[in-house]
């Protein structure tokens, strides 16, 4: 984002934050199955296209969406945010599976991409929109939530400028912000993204089975016939069982005689990547997801009717079936299935 130099205004007082009309606590429909299922939380860490996209990596996070949080005017365009007089608060409602992430490792990573002691100010870009806040739904997560803040407060010896409190509104931000950085790679971004390799370090670990670990990340290789995944031909997506990213779909799986799940090709050509691999005195192509950098399996070209053949670790993969997709935050997907 562009840095937008607005004069630096007092922070808002919280009080006319509560004092908001009752508006929608955020314009988009979620379905009692989805909430059900997952928990959300809203984050404020100054231009959302960096924490948007920071988040979208995050092992666990199932979907985010850029806004508008705490707004004094109802359904504010981003020229009145940028105005500084809508009392809004760029930020990001994360929707994660506490089953793969706890709150407290998503609000430890947050604190690494913010300045936490900068009032109406993150990078470039300053003004009461670049304020950063933790904003929660459930009131049952209070407690939790000032726990963690006054942990952070004590690694330091100043007081912390970012807001916790109750999510009086949000409203999704205009749509050409959705995931600007996927579509737009080379734009303005405040924050590194290099604190979310600690998170996979501290994390995988635990996460991932003995077996998982070995496979992904010592480019280990399951026992053949022994994957949960090499015969099963149920409809849905394979996904990436570090990151959750997509990688291949039940319509291109065939069963092979090698033993381990076998596709035609992956759900699209920047999912997986090859590379040469002249390990154990051979000579093939190893295919390694793109974004999480997991060891996948191999590929060969004796699939069926000339087809490749992308032979690959169950232990690499999660199935998300047909009727969890939606759920999932996988909807995109549903379209390969009518």
């Amino acid at each position: 984002m562009k840095a937008t130099h607005t004069p630096l205004v007092a922070v808002i007082f919280a009080g006319a934050l509560f004092s908001l009309a009752h508006s929608p606590l955020y314009a988009q429909n979620s379905t009692a199955e989805e909430v059900s299922m997952t928990e959300e939380i809203y984050l404020a860490g100054g231009c959302f296209w960096g924490v948007q996209e920071y988040f979208s990596r995050v092992p666990g996070v199932l979907s985010s969406t850029a806004g508008y949080a705490q707004s004094l005017v109802p359904n504010p365009s981003y020229e009145q945010v940028c105005s500084g007089r809508t009392g809004a608060a760029e930020a990001v409602r994360v929707i994660y599976d506490p089953a793969r992430i706890r709150l407290d490792a998503l609000i430890r990573q947050f604190f690494k991409i913010i300045d936490p002691y900068s009032l109406n100010r993150q990078g470039n870009d300053i003004g009461t929109q670049y304020r950063t806040g933790v904003y929660y739904t459930d009131a049952a997560r209070d407690k939790e939530l000032r726990r963690i803040f006054a942990a952070e407060r004590a690694k330091g010896d100043r007081p912390l400028a970012v807001e916790l409190g109750r999510l009086e509104n949000f409203y999704p931000a205009e749509e050409y912000h959705q995931d600007y950085l996927k579509k737009h790679p080379g734009g303005y971004c405040h924050i590194s993204f290099d604190s979310l390799k600690d998170l996979e370090n501290d994390d995988l670990k635990t996460r991932l089975s003995p077996m998982e670990y070995h496979v992904t990340q010592e480019n280990g290789t399951e026992p053949p016939f022994t994957g949960k995944y090499w015969q099963t031909d149920e409809p849905g997506l394979y996904v990436d069982i570090v990151n959750g990213e997509p990688l291949f779909l039940s319509t291109k799986k065939f069963i092979s005689s090698c033993g381990w799940p076998s596709f035609t090709e992956p759900v699209s050509s920047e999912a997986t990547r090859e590379k040469a691999d002249f390990s154990h005195g051979m000579n093939r192509v190893e295919v390694r997801s793109s974004k999480s950098d997991s060891h996948l399996g191999h590929v060969f070209d004796d699939g069926p009717d000339g087809l490749p053949r992308y032979c690959i670790n169950s232990a690499a993969l999660r199935f998300v079936p047909l009727n969890s997709l939606e759920r999932e935050g996988y909807g995109e997907y549903l379209k390969y299935f009518h």
